[in-house]
């Protein structure tokens, strides 16, 4: 007979829906990317989808940091792969690292004169600028229900907290956060030494690190950082690419994944782990540090000051829990849609 803890695990692992911590009612989630500069943020955001199935989570909307027009369209038809082609993709304008992607060309791609990943954005001039797409989102949800994950730069968040009141909310960006925000879930920074280096400067937070600074400093619902070190504790098995999502001719991520890093090699999973936290922060995937605070100092090196009360934990992976982290990394991120396409 299983025991209770063993029995809820299988069903996890089998895909059979399981009632979150936080209550029946799924988590409204916002998930803020830089696709296209690395393919963890493509298994997030399948990850995410794998959860809405689940009934865990509902995506609200994806915003790009990434400044390059195939970002939205490549997002968009990940989104339409899953079955969710009305998910709002909202874009940066004058944003960061507009170089060419390894794989965002993929939404540009066709087999026999039809697009292989059908998709209603052809470019990212297409679709509207993200804060506005914020404010709107934001405004419709109930109070203190959202979460955010932000695994690319701040840029397109601290433009938030500068918003004014407009036709979509009278509020200020930071009263509309407080208003409608739970959470922030954010892969950014270090908060151990990386190979020895113990003032590891992060690649999320130094391409924009005025915004990062902000974000640190003003937001003002709690914050769970991801540092770069968890993602590196829990590499995506490059087998899993090649086992687990044969079930269509043609899947986004693998060939992604491909793509940007072919296998053998296995990519770390920085921002699965956020996306993860964000929906279950009660399964005991992670330890969290104490409270405290981050500052972003003047090179993009995420300080953590323990504070009594603080808004601000990150996120510990102890050794014993590594295995069951990955494992859940890749049941979600290679789950079918609801139907296979």
């Amino acid at each position: 007979m299983l025991r209770p803890m063993m029995l809820a695990w299988f069903l996890l692992l089998a895909g059979v829906p399981l009632m979150s911590g936080r209550g029946a009612e799924p988590v409204g989630v916002i998930f803020d990317t830089d696709m296209g500069n690395d393919v963890d943020d493509a298994l997030a955001l399948g990850l995410l989808h794998a959860l809405e199935s689940r009934g865990q989570c509902r995506l609200l909307a994806a915003t790009l940091t990434k400044d390059h027009p195939l970002a939205a369209p490549f997002v968009d038809a990940v989104n339409h792969f899953y079955g969710r082609p009305n998910v709002a993709v909202g874009v940066v304008r004058d944003g960061k690292t507009p170089e060419h992607s390894k794989f965002l060309p993929l939404a540009t791609m066709s087999d026999g004169g039809q697009p292989r990943y059908p998709h209603a954005l052809q470019s990212g001039s297409d679709a509207p600028a993200a804060v506005p797409l914020l404010r709107q989102v934001l405004s419709r949800q109930p109070d203190r229900s959202v979460v955010i994950v932000q695994v690319g730069f701040s840029t397109n968040l601290a433009r938030l907290l500068e918003s004014k009141g407009d036709a979509a909310s009278p509020l200020s960006g930071p009263d509309l956060v407080k208003q409608k925000v739970r959470e922030l879930a954010v892969m950014a920074g270090a908060f151990q030494p990386i190979n020895g280096n113990a003032r590891y400067l992060e690649y999320n937070v130094i391409q924009d690190i005025p915004a990062a600074k902000s974000l640190a400093d003003n937001w003002p619902t709690p914050i769970v950082w991801s540092g770069f070190e968890i993602g590196i504790a829990a590499p995506y098995p490059a087998s899993s690419i090649e086992r687990d999502f044969g079930y269509v001719s043609h899947h986004p991520l693998a060939e992604a994944y491909r793509l940007y890093s072919p296998p053998p090699h296995n990519r770390p999973t920085w921002d699965l782990t956020s996306a993860l936290y964000a929906v279950w922060p009660d399964r005991g995937y992670f330890d969290l540090s104490s409270p405290g605070r981050v500052e972003v100092e003047s090179d993009g090196y995420t300080r953590f000051t323990p504070q009594d009360n603080g808004p601000h934990r990150y996120l510990i992976l102890p050794a014993a829990k590594q295995p069951r982290l990955v494992e859940a990394l890749v049941q979600l991120s290679s789950q079918p849609p609801d139907r296979a396409r």
